[in-house]
Formats: structure tokens, sequence, C-alpha cells
């Protein structure tokens, strides 16, 4: 790889390796007037190599079978190199090699720069093989007993990507990932437009109407939207995705709903539920952690109301961390087919 370091390059992207001290450095020490302007100087990392290989082996000769080049390249390079310092690096006297007080300098520095990105060859390389990395991820508390299978097959493909989940409201991790401090996160649909977020939908279920056994006939499956204008429903809170297209389907189908409570946790619309206080509406994946033979559960139908689960990201770039989950949750997702039971 050929790279090209100068004045105008900024800096901070080399923070984490250490080099930004080093490469100012370099250029601070290139010997020109004091009365001169400073001229833009490009130090080529294989000219550096050259240099510094030449020093080590104390020959021309010896660094260009190491280099696998020829002596009249190496040579060559090590010229440029002074050509662009504008000052000798090498006293040639002989068959002995001296360096400059400038050449021990540069050749000083070149160790670390050439250290510098090595490491960043190696850190690249890791990242793009999932050997290391940072994922922070946003999910919902109602989402977040999907992504129990996916947690920890990551775990096992990828231990050494570091993994942190931040739990929040679906607008709330929204907003995160609009602004950039989540990369990826999950929330339920629809979201918000004006955030111009990319979705990818992983999974949709029914909404379930919930109540003591015997508010409905013993053998109904399924119930419709409209018979719930008759009925004290057990809503989670207004900044729940499920609660905004339930209330969307109300002015749909032209109904008032008595709304008897709100919540921010669906095992409490469970229990108020149990209690008799009404009927508590909860997506398909929490009707199998129904403990009670108490509870009745039936499926909202005409129209259906689906409860829509999808990654959210800006548009572009994506790491390969984040990459690496989505696929995975694409292969648990069974490819973000439609869950549902139509008994």
């Amino acid at each position: 790889m050929r790279l090209h370091f100068c004045i105008e390059f900024s800096f901070a992207m080399y923070a984490k390796y250490d080099l930004n001290c080093v490469i100012k450095f370099l250029f601070y020490i290139v010997s020109t007037p004091s009365t001169t302007p400073f001229r833009r100087t490009y130090m080529d990392i294989r000219a550096l190599r050259y240099f510094s290989e030449t020093v080590r082996l104390n020959s021309f000769s010896r660094a260009a079978d190491a280099l696998h080049v020829t002596q009249s390249t190496v040579s060559k390079m090590v010229r440029q190199l002074e050509d662009e310092i504008a000052t000798p690096l090498i006293l040639r006297t002989g068959r002995k090699l001296e360096l400059t007080d400038t050449g021990r300098i540069v050749y000083e520095q070149a160790q670390q720069i050439l250290a510098g990105v090595q490491r960043l060859h190696s850190e690249l390389n890791n990242t793009r093989a999932l050997r290391q990395g940072h994922l922070d991820i946003g999910i919902p508390p109602m989402v977040n007993i999907l992504c129990t299978p996916v947690l920890k097959a990551f775990r096992e493909r990828h231990p050494d990507i570091t993994l942190t989940l931040h739990e929040d409201t679906g607008p709330q991790i929204e907003q995160r990932v609009a602004a950039g401090t989540l990369e990826i996160g999950m929330t339920v649909l629809p979201a918000d437009p004006a955030l111009e977020l990319a979705l990818t939908p992983v999974a949709s279920y029914p909404i379930w109407a919930v109540a003591q056994r015997g508010r409905f006939q013993k053998q109904r499956t399924t119930l419709a939207c409209k018979a719930l204008a008759d009925m004290p429903l057990l809503l989670l809170n207004n900044e729940f995705g499920l609660t905004r297209s339930l209330r969307k389907m109300f002015r749909e189908v032209g109904i008032a709903p008595e709304i008897a409570a709100q919540s921010g946790q669906w095992d409490w619309l469970v229990g108020m539920a149990l209690a008799g206080m009404g009927v508590a509406l909860l997506p398909q994946p929490f009707i199998g952690r129904l403990a009670s033979d108490q509870l009745q559960a039936v499926r909202l139908v005409d129209p259906e109301v689906p409860w829509q689960v999808a990654y959210i990201m800006r548009p572009g770039y994506l790491s390969h961390a984040a990459r690496a989950w989505l696929a995975l949750s694409e292969e648990l997702f069974a490819g973000g087919a439609h869950h549902e039971n139509n008994d």
C-alpha cells in the first residue's frame, strides 16, 4: 500500500496509533530556511522503509536483498527522501554508511511510523475478519425477547466483538440512531419518516386480545376489531409502536375505545386482565408466556393489526460488526419471514 503523509493531513484520524506527534515532528524537522515558507512535503512510506532497512543493515545491497528489489531502486528511494527533506540523511564514506544528525532523527521516528502502519494493517485485518470491533445496538424492552437467539449466536460466532445493548423506547432509539450515537437499532413500525432512516423489516406478528377466562365465547379463536368498542382496554403507553398502530386502527374502523389503563410493562397489563379489569392487547410472542389457565386469548382480525419489528440504521456505511449482526438476524429470523399463528 502506498501512503503519503503531508502537512495538510488531519492528524486526529491517526491519534489511535500515536502517529500524529511523530508525523508533525517529521515535517517540523524538514530543513528549510526560517524565512522561507514551509514547502508542501510528501513522505512516501515505501521510501521510509527502504531508508530504514538500509540503515539497519548498513548496506544498500543487503537492504535490496531483504526488500527483494534492486540496489538501484533502494538508492533511488533514499535519494528521493533526501530530496524531499532537502538535506542529506546518509553520508556515503567508502563502504561504511553514516547517518547525519537529521538522518538519525528521521531513522528513529521512521521506526515508530512503520510500526504504526503495521499496527494499522493488523487492526484493519482483524476488523474485517471480525476478530475485533465494537457494536452499539438499541433495543426496545418489548422487542428484546426476540433478540436472545441472535445475541447467543453472535457471542458464539464472534466472541472478540464488544457488544453493548441499549434499552430504550422505539422513538428514542430512532432518534439515537439518526443522531449517530447508535449504529443500528430495532423499532416497531411505523418509524418516524422525518428521520429518513433505512429500514430492514425482520418479523411481523398478529395482535391478540387477552382477558380473564369467560370474557370471550369458549370456542372463539378470533375477534373482530370493532368488537373492542364495547370492552375496557388495557394498552401499553402511547410511546410504544403497538399503541400507535392500535390507535390508528381505532380511527380507521370508527370506534372510540374505552381505555381502562395503560402501562409500560406488558406483564402488568396481563395482571390487570387476570384481575378482570379489562382486555389487554399484546403481540403474539407474549401470548406463549401467559402462565395462567385463567386467561383466554383470541387473535384480532378484520382488520389484522400487525406488530412489525424492523432494524433501523442511517443510510450509508455499516461496520463489519453491524453487517455480521444483521446477517445473523436475517438467518435466525428466517430471512425476515412473516411469523403468524393462524389457529
